[in-house]
């Protein structure tokens, strides 16, 4: 195991409980705050997420109502089920389905590296829309691209066609001198 996923588990697990907050004791309404792990390390972090409701809590932290239904439970195909309306809500926040991790990756803690990556991506993302609903350290994540749309005209379009890009070469000084037909052998004096 290496550091770099312990310290990489770490910054997550610091940004969740940021952006969505800490529950308390006497607090088990749907929408509050989420637990702190109760171990460190690889099994300590799928154990907080399998059950798919901080997952949730998260996702609705970045866009409201995302997922409509968060219940706590005990049943793998309702914990299941939970992680499943995650990974939709995410996507139709604007993470691509190439960059989410699967269900089972999750559940059977089998394949935790895309778990935390779909958590990165979700992360950059989220620092990417500048809404207001991001709460952390926003270098924690790699900023996605965004869309740099210029509109030209069509006299502008026109002039385009007839420039011959430099990396294109040049037609200086070129000519066919020196060339032999195809499969003559060259010439050397």
């Amino acid at each position: 195991r290496r550091s770099s996923d312990l310290e990489l588990e770490r910054i997550l697990v610091q940004w969740i409980i940021c952006q969505v907050g800490l529950e308390h004791d006497d607090d088990s309404r749907p929408d509050s705050g989420v637990k702190e792990p109760e171990q460190e390390g690889r099994e300590g972090f799928q154990k907080w997420l399998k059950d798919g409701t901080v997952l949730c809590k998260l996702m609705n932290s970045l866009e409201p109502n995302a997922v409509k239904k968060i219940q706590r439970s005990t049943m793998a195909f309702k914990q299941m089920e939970q992680i499943s309306q995650f990974l939709a809500a995410s996507q139709k926040y604007g993470l691509p389905a190439g960059d989410q991790f699967q269900t089972v990756d999750l559940w059977e803690g089998k394949v935790m590296p895309s778990v935390q990556r779909t958590l990165m991506n979700l992360g950059g993302l989220a620092v990417t829309k500048s809404n207001g609903r991001f709460k952390g350290d926003p270098s924690w994540f790699t900023k996605k691209a965004q869309e740099n749309r210029r509109d030209f005209t069509d006299d502008q379009l026109k002039q385009g066609q007839s420039v011959i890009g430099l990396q294109m070469g040049t037609n200086k000084g070129a000519s066919q001198s020196g060339m032999t037909g195809y499969g003559m052998p060259r010439q050397i004096l």
